[in-house]
């Protein structure tokens, strides 16, 4: 596998697996096969592979409607593999590039994304680039809950700490993941991170602790991602996700409950029932103190989650989120650390904690 690049002229191989992805898939290879516009041409500069996972939808034959696209079949996944890792792992035993892009159906690309990616792995001598995209969201309570879960990713993982060599913490999203494919196959690849839901980040660290280099940054000049088209899909993705992504998912379930509890509705109601403060002093009011507190506290909770990178008005509607956040981090915790057990796209899967 990792000689078959050597006689090849193929630069990048483009790998996105798709499972059940008939309303996302068509917008991101539009995207995709749309960079060959600019004289870098699919099939001959680059390629393009989608592993179909498993799909009962159409995501197989809309793959197949585009010109100069592979179309690869993942067989189940073995025993002890996630699906995502195995049909990545399917994608990498045929492609040739020397470098690979992972990259995830329900992403779209700017023009000229793929080339100017490369340029900029290889300025920075990164073995590894990643880049997390621009949030699509829609509906209320995607717009109030997403701001929050990226504004603590920002947090727990600064991207200027993961992308510094000297630093141990590392991160990635598998949305947007380019390798150098001699780097990738050497740390064993997807194999290595067969049974991890959160293989990106698990991938990220072996890259890290190797110091092969890893950059990531916020990049909405890059691409954009719709990651959830219903609350249930939502739902599903952060029980999966946010008990592996934070340290401690229950402490922090506990700091945003009491953001909400005693920072905003207990000074709310403290604010209708206040007395004068002095006879003497009429103007002052323990309303008025009340309210200062108030909006002191919204105001540092606007700041920490405008950090998400998320328009004005979604952060602002974070507020109403918050009980949501908490209940989503404590029943992740719950699934990975009392039943062992999580569910993604119709797969039962073992919690196996980082």
């Amino acid at each position: 596998m990792e000689d078959s690049a050597a006689t090849n002229p193929i630069t990048l191989s483009v790998l996105v697996p798709a499972r059940n992805e008939e309303a996302s898939l068509g917008d991101c290879l539009a995207s995709l096969t749309a960079q060959s516009e600019d004289g870098w041409q699919l099939g001959t500069d680059w390629e393009l592979i989608v592993i179909n996972d498993g799909s009962t939808d159409a995501t197989r034959a809309i793959a197949a409607g585009y010109a100069g696209v592979t179309v690869l079949d993942a067989a189940a996944p073995p025993k002890g593999w996630t699906g995502k890792a195995n049909a990545l792992w399917t994608g990498t035993k045929v492609a040739q590039g020397a470098w690979l892009l992972f990259t995830d159906a329900d992403t779209v690309h700017e023009p000229g994304n793929l080339r100017r990616a490369l340029h900029e792995a290889e300025k920075y001598k990164a073995a590894m680039l990643s880049y997390s995209p621009r949030q699509i969201v829609s509906g209320f309570w995607q717009r109030a809950l997403m701001p929050l879960v990226f504004s603590e990713l920002a947090l727990a993982y600064p991207p200027a700490k993961v992308s510094d060599p000297e630093s141990r913490l590392a991160a990635a999203n598998g949305q947007f993941l380019l390798v150098e494919r001699d780097a990738y196959f050497k740390l064993g690849g997807h194999e290595a991170v067969a049974a991890s839901v959160l293989e990106d980040v698990d991938l990220a660290f072996l890259f890290k602790r190797r110091k092969l280099g890893l950059r990531f940054r916020y990049a909405p000049d890059a691409l954009s991602t719709r990651m959830y088209r219903s609350f249930g899909q939502m739902w599903e993705g952060w029980t999966k996700n946010l008990a592996l992504l934070f340290a401690n998912p229950l402490v922090l379930a506990a700091w945003r409950l009491l953001d909400l509890g005693l920072l905003i509705l207990l000074p709310l109601l403290a604010l209708y029932f206040a007395a004068p403060l002095s006879p003497a002093t009429p103007w002052i009011t323990a309303r008025l103190v009340l309210l200062l507190i108030w909006a002191r506290t919204l105001w540092r909770i606007y700041r920490r989650v405008a950090r998400s990178h998320f328009p004005a008005l979604d952060v602002a509607l974070s507020i109403f989120g918050l009980p949501l956040f908490a209940v989503l981090l404590i029943r992740s915790w719950f699934h990975h650390t009392v039943k062992k057990r999580v569910i993604w796209k119709g797969r039962d899967y073992e919690s196996r904690p980082r």
